[in-house]
């Protein structure tokens, strides 16, 4: 009936509301139940547990065999490792197999199966989730011993396909890696004529003695190439050049060359032709992001248009405003727009809303979140004023940066006067009255601007809170340090007593002090300008982080199979040559290099993808995993970091030396709104066309 109908379109409006709110694709089933199903989805219950799930399936890798469940990574002297027993892991990646297969029934069922045909991420996650249960079902029959578990490699794609933003990082990668290439190109022509150089010039001689550079870095072709590979990355420098500089100066002229026209020039080359393809990714992804949204709010108008109770002589669709009434009161958005538009709905005149003015009320959510901070307490004692605009004045802020920084100073005069002392004959009395003096005043300083502000206002300002917060610290640490040896006096030496000596619990307040010392950044502006804009950023980069942490995930994995029980530990051998077994490593504690990196998933998280440069110690088809990753991490990715860091970085900065500075307001702006000048609203024509290639949507007109 009429009111069954009108359910659907009350329902169907809030869904889409709420999918433009989250820029989110309106391709989906709007039938009831289907809506009913949506919902739950994207329940923030729902999407918890999905998050929880690949968290903790991206997690077991740490415990594991090899666990990474111990104090130091160094294998030879760590204590045995505690390895689950099989079945363990394997029983929590089940479930979260589970969960995984009811996300992507969920998914496939509600985008239809037409869509889902169309959809290759959808089919990717199948793919998935079919090779790891195959892969632990083989991992159980072989009672969990089998070296090579192709599943943990591909635990990093569910983390992947959960976010829409990291797949339009990766396709904008995709659309990037042809201009990449050419400097790639480049980059290998550049060493191979420079391997070519450097054998011709380092060749060997009859003078065995004067050979150190051909025997250690250009004894042949693949040598040659690695050890300029290596130099690229400044990894072996200058060691690679100090046996030829030791021989002839003039030697040095190759390898100035070489560096010169490969770091300065041919990877700032590559760095300025990723940020030029690449700068107009995020607002492509942003506006992309505005047409959801738009496409959203006005698949809720044209729903909201059919209810029966639209006057059928209106010569336009509308939409009755307590129509939009009801829908808003179900729909969860943010207290603020939806409070906004009720107040709009209440000061409109007209019973009816056109197309464009259903458009406008939803502006709203584009707007910036301001946050006005709580006025401060209204004294009626003349004095208590006066108390409050003392207080409250900047320049008390002032003098308190000024007796931080005396802080500072008093700290290290006294740790540059015990640098060379020792701990016996260390007299901590002067840095314990002195922290005990500067940590009465910081929270007198606290007390005072909370009289003057109130505590709400103080508490608006997150220097406040932080200045605040570590205040609190040190005056725990501080009672605890008199409680446990006394108040400083002549001869105060650290003994140690419980957990801590005097020493480290004197240490620890100093260090804390040294953290409070950025409490200055807030009053120095530009520096603020800066500091902002790169938090803001990284609120905002999340989803290449993400990809940060898949590619490090992956790269871990993989390592760990290809290199685990490639160094075996013959005890301690700090002071003397360690030969390991297998044909790869051959390592001498002489050539100070990194070694034990494919113990467990930590340590090759930690050092060994961070530390690269050590690829010219092993053989030559490991050469290829450590070339890889060089070219992934650091030649590409890292460049494609820093262009979309620039990107963000010169338009927050624009938009905020454009700002006028309001003390009393901030201004809090997600990447969707930085660039909301430059983009470009769709036509109604877009919108409609879009509408009606809806596969679910059946519109009246």
């Amino acid at each position: 009936g009429a009111g069954a109908d009108n359910d659907l379109y009350i329902n169907q409006a809030i869904v889409f509301i709420e999918d433009a709110i989250q820029y989110r694709s309106i391709n989906h089933r709007v039938d009831s139940k289907s809506l009913w199903l949506y919902r739950w989805y994207y329940s923030r219950t729902c999407q918890w547990i999905l998050s929880l799930t690949i968290t903790v399936i991206l997690a077991l890798a740490f415990i594991e065999e090899p666990s990474s469940l111990t104090v130091t990574s160094d294998v030879r002297y760590r204590l045995p490792a505690w390895n689950p027993p099989c079945g363990l892991t394997e029983s929590l990646e089940l479930l979260c197999f589970l969960v995984f297969v009811v996300d992507v029934s969920v998914k496939s069922y509600l985008i239809g199966w037409k869509e889902f045909w169309k959809n290759k991420w959808l089919m990717a996650y199948i793919l998935t989730l079919i090779v790891s249960l195959t892969d632990w079902i083989v991992s159980l029959s072989f009672f969990c011993k089998e070296n090579v578990r192709i599943r943990r490699i591909l635990r990093p794609f569910f983390l992947l396909q959960n976010s829409s933003m990291m797949k339009k990082t990766l396709k904008s990668i995709n659309s990037t890696l042809p201009e990449m290439a050419s400097v790639v190109l480049l980059l290998a022509v550049h060493l191979s004529l420079f391997t070519m150089f450097a054998m011709l010039l380092f060749a060997r001689t009859k003078d065995n003695q004067q050979d150190k550079e051909w025997v250690v870095y250009f004894r042949n072709l693949p040598d040659s190439l690695t050890s300029l590979l290596v130099l690229l990355t400044t990894a072996n420098n200058p060691d690679v050049m100090i046996p030829a500089y030791s021989k002839n100066r003039a030697y040095s002229i190759f390898f100035i060359l070489f560096t010169v026209l490969g770091n300065l020039f041919l990877m700032n080359l590559l760095t300025a032709i990723i940020y030029n393809q690449f700068r107009g990714y995020l607002l492509k992804s942003v506006q992309s992001s505005l047409f959801r949204r738009r496409l959203g709010i006005r698949a809720a108008f044209e729903v909201l248009s059919s209810l029966k109770e639209t006057p059928a002589s209106a010569q336009q669709s509308c939409v009755s405003i307590g129509a939009l009434l009801q829908v808003l009161q179900k729909t969860e958005m943010d207290c603020r727009c939806k409070q906004a538009i009720m107040r709009s709905l209440k000061m409109c005149s007209c019973d009816q809303l056109s197309a464009a003015q259903f458009q406008k009320l939803f502006e709203e959510l584009d707007k910036d979140a301001i946050k006005q901070h709580p006025p401060s307490p209204e004294y009626q004692s003349h004095f208590m004023q006066k108390m409050q605009f003392a207080f409250g004045h900047a320049y008390f802020g002032y003098l308190g940066n000024v007796v931080a920084l005396a802080n500072i100073i008093s700290i290290c005069v006294v740790l540059v006067m015990d640098a060379d002392k020792q701990p016996s004959e260390r007299d901590d009395f002067f840095l314990g009255a002195i922290n005990c003096f500067f940590i009465l005043y910081y929270l007198l300083e606290m007390l005072l601007k909370i009289l003057a502000m109130g505590l709400k206002r103080y508490l608006s300002y997150p220097s406040n809170r932080f200045d605040g917060l570590l205040t609190v610290i040190l005056l725990i640490l501080e009672i605890a340090t008199f409680a446990v040896y006394g108040f400083p006096h002549p001869g105060w030496r650290p003994e140690f007593m419980g957990l801590l000596s005097l020493w480290d619990m004197v240490r620890l307040v100093n260090m804390l002090i040294v953290f409070r010392f950025l409490r200055i950044i807030p009053n120095m502006k530009f520096m603020a300008l800066v500091v902002t804009t790169l938090l803001d950023l990284v609120k905002n980069l999340r989803a290449f982080a993400g990809i940060l942490v898949v590619v490090f995930y992956a790269f871990a994995i993989t390592g760990i199979m290809l290199f685990k029980g490639a160094v075996v530990p013959l005890g301690n051998t700090r002071n003397s040559k360690a030969e390991f077994t297998g044909s790869c490593v051959h390592i001498s504690l002489k050539k100070k290099v990194i070694s034990w990196c494919f113990a467990h998933f930590q340590a090759e998280v930690i050092y060994c993808l961070l530390y690269v440069l050590s690829v010219y110690l092993i053989c030559r088809w490991a050469k290829i995993y450590f070339v890889a990753w060089w070219l992934i991490s650091s030649v590409i990715w890292v460049n494609l970091f820093v262009a979309l860091l620039l990107e963000n970085f010169i338009h927050k900065w624009d938009r905020r030396c454009q700002r006028e500075s309001l003390s009393d307001i901030e201004y809090q702006r997600t990447v969707e709104l930085m660039f909301r000048d430059v983009l470009e609203e769709p036509t109604e024509e877009e919108l409609m066309e879009k509408l009606h290639q809806h596969p679910h949507l059946q519109l009246c007109r």
